[in-house]
């Protein structure tokens, strides 16, 4: 990608950034995590999300609790300073096991407080009981060297996601080729960039940004999100304007190919809700259509979208409502 082709700027061929790593200050440009820390209740509907999926971008301590438990009540501030005191090296979250038994029953776990740290889609080790703070601080150590990543890497890459969701693109940009230049195959900074690099119109700088990562790594679900948004993007542009296929569908509202070929459209123009409730009215009316053709795509929708963006959780819950109705 040459710097006349990049849509951040002239920037001499790399993203120049201020972002430093080791025992540089931390406030070299970096957007600083809010304190105190937030710790968000997992349910047992939204772990695969919150957990899960999360602790492919780092690693997540699920601290299992109940509210009559009184180590439970003495772990959590020192847990909490910990955590906070890591700085975006992992996210903590809490399960109330009263309210939500089955995965700390699926866990083994049968006494609390029980702390559980997932990586990577799958727990790799934990403790129980109220121990002292150097120990809490010990084990999230040994924790982040298991990821394979320092600390300051991780706190990098939180500073990226508050950028992007900030509308700072640049400074999101800045940060993800940073950790790269220090981890070239670092799989959230590659997906983070290369996402940038489209949404700026780059589709073939966002290419050359996913094929840095050995074969072995494009299954990722976040890199796998990003190409699926550019097949979808590539498949709408091929369909040319919305008029032909609302014009056929005035005429003809069981057009389901035309439905089909206006969701498409839709969600590149980002009508995100329009392009679900296309493919919905589909599945609604004929599920057997296109070899079930249209959830089908609106998977591929949700995979593209994220797993908890706003419309992937509303069309959920509409598809749930129509395949179990």
């Amino acid at each position: 990608m040459s710097d006349k082709d990049n849509p951040f700027g002239g920037m001499g061929g790399q993203y120049s950034t201020n972002v430093s790593y080791g025992a540089q200050p931390a406030s070299a440009g970096i957007p600083q995590p809010v304190a105190p820390l937030q710790v968000k209740d997992v349910t047992t509907a939204n772990f695969a999300v919150e957990v899960l999926q999360e602790s492919r971008k780092q690693p997540v301590l699920v601290d299992f609790w109940a509210p009559w438990c009184g180590p439970c009540k003495q772990l959590q501030p020192a847990l909490e300073r910990v955590v906070a005191a890591a700085k975006g090296a992992v996210k903590l979250v809490k399960m109330n096991i009263d309210e939500h038994p089955a995965i700390a029953g699926q866990l083994g776990i049968q006494s609390i407080p029980a702390v559980i740290a997932f990586n990577n889609g799958q727990p790799v080790d934990g403790f129980m009981g109220a121990v002292p703070e150097t120990q809490i601080s010990d084990f999230i150590q040994k924790l982040v060297g298991k990821n394979g990543g320092q600390p300051q890497i991780a706190e990098a890459l939180a500073a990226a996601r508050q950028a992007r969701e900030a509308g700072d693109l640049q400074t999101a940009a800045d940060i993800f080729d940073a950790v790269l230049q220090e981890q070239p195959d670092n799989v959230e900074a590659i997906a983070g960039l290369a996402d940038l690099l489209f949404e700026a119109g780059d589709a073939a700088g966002a290419q050359e940004v996913i094929d840095r990562l050995p074969e072995d790594k494009q299954g990722v679900a976040s890199i796998a999100a990003v190409k699926t948004k550019m097949k979808l993007a590539a498949e709408a542009a091929s369909l040319g304007d919305a008029e032909p296929f609302q014009r056929r569908l005035a005429e003809n509202p069981g057009d389901h190919q035309a439905r089909f070929d206006l969701a498409m459209i839709e969600n590149a123009q980002g009508r995100r809700e329009e392009a679900a409730d296309s493919l919905l009215y589909i599945v609604r009316a004929d599920r057997t259509w296109n070899d079930d053709g249209a959830r089908t795509q609106l998977l591929k929708f949700f995979e593209a979208w994220g797993m908890t963006d706003d419309a992937t959780l509303s069309a959920r819950r509409k598809l749930s409502s129509i395949l179990f109705s």
